[in-house]
């Protein structure tokens, strides 16, 4: 797949972004925001309007970007890469978190290619570099009992900053810390989409969801070191500690603890013993 390097930290190009995704469902459909609340809200609250699945929602700053349980994303203007992705896929509200883990592959996929690093997947939504947060996935819906209305796939990566606020320094860091690089988000953008296009089609397609799934689950353990044998402490209705264990059929990470496996169902997981 080649790139067409758009400028490192000018403004978006969307005749060229809207050509290099020809072949996609989201051509002709990014919607590009100079300052924006959140890419999230805007993209639910146009959802509920009809809005076209494979419509992107791309801002240069976020004033109330947001993470898993309420969390600020940090989103300083021109920095980072702030989009939202809105999908009606045809798939069970059950099941919407493998979509949301292959978005996770398909930044990991899309970052490799433009900066040769991986990062690593932090169950279920987080991109690591050196230990630190580089990116995050926010993954809503509005659903039924037996199907999904429409699921937005938010996703803020850290690109150009060169440094963070102090309380922030040791828990973030951005591809320009990484490498002392700046990069393109447009070609990062173009990558991701590309990437997460695929991920979805071999969710969604016809054949057995089951093979789908399995190949995320085996995809995620080769290219994560939090899916098995990490020594993790979780928070969620309460704290414990155990060693990552792989993932359930449904894709929840499993702990093995001193008293039995637990399944982490939407706790946050963080390195070492309590």
């Amino acid at each position: 797949m080649n790139f067409i390097s758009a400028p490192i930290a000018g403004a978006f190009e969307l005749e060229t972004l809207n050509r290099e995704l020809a072949g996609t469902p989201f051509a002709g459909r990014v919607r590009h925001f100079p300052t924006i609340d959140s890419t999230n809200t805007q993209a639910m609250r146009e959802a509920e309007q009809a809005q076209e699945s494979g419509t992107v929602y791309l801002a240069d700053e976020q004033t109330g970007g947001r993470g898993r349980s309420a969390h600020e994303w940090h989103s300083a203007a021109g920095s980072g890469l702030y989009v939202s992705i809105l999908l009606r896929p045809k798939i069970a509200p059950a099941d919407v978190l493998w979509l949301s883990l292959a978005a996770g592959l398909a930044v990991q996929d899309a970052v490799r290619d433009i900066t040769s690093l991986a990062p690593d997947i932090r169950w279920p939504n987080d991109l690591l570099l050196s230990g630190r947060k580089m990116g995050g996935i926010l993954t809503e819906l509005n659903a039924e009992v037996t199907r999904v209305r429409h699921a937005v796939i938010g996703i803020g990566l850290n690109v150009h900053q060169p440094s963070f606020p102090p309380e922030l320094a040791s828990l973030a860091t951005s591809l320009k810390i990484e490498t002392g690089q700046d990069w393109s988000r447009q070609d990062l953008l173009v990558a991701l989409l590309h990437h997460l296009n695929q991920e979805v089609e071999r969710l969604t397609a016809v054949h057995n969801l089951d093979v789908a799934t399995a190949d995320v689950r085996d995809r995620l353990s080769a290219g994560s070191t939090w899916i098995q044998g990490k020594q993790v402490t979780v928070t969620d209705t309460d704290t414990f500690s155990g060693v990552t264990d792989g993932l359930d059929a449904r894709g929840f990470l499993r702990v093995r603890t001193p008293h039995g496996i637990r399944v982490v169902l939407s706790g946050g997981v963080r390195e070492g013993a309590r």
